[in-house]
């Protein structure tokens, strides 16, 4: 499995209420992505970035995604006003206490 850490600086005039309402809207778009486990949205006024923490099945199921020209670069990119950064980590096991599994022991 693939962590991958996306952030930007959060635009100006973006409250964490105006982000709540957007990933709303959004969110049902991430239910189809080949190879995505998970997608945590994230925002930080304190630390001024939103973005989201997604677990892959794979990195090439993560490049796929994020790939330039690519739809979700591009709301990504309209969105934000500016490219991505994407962070990438190797996660080799996954806790979670809502269904009680440890994934990848």
């Amino acid at each position: 499995m693939i962590t991958a850490v996306v952030t930007a600086p959060i635009p100006d005039g973006f409250t964490s209420e105006k982000y709540r309402e957007n990933v709303e809207k959004i969110a049902d778009r991430f239910r189809t992505i080949p190879g995505l486990t998970r997608k945590n949205f994230l925002f930080s006024s304190e630390q001024g970035l939103a973005g989201g923490v997604y677990l892959w099945e794979s990195r090439e199921d993560a490049e796929a995604c994020y790939a330039e020209g690519g739809p979700w670069r591009e709301a990504f990119v309209s969105a934000f006003g500016v490219q991505p950064k994407i962070v990438f980590f190797d996660t080799p096991v996954v806790v979670d206490n809502v269904v009680g599994e440890i994934v990848g022991v």
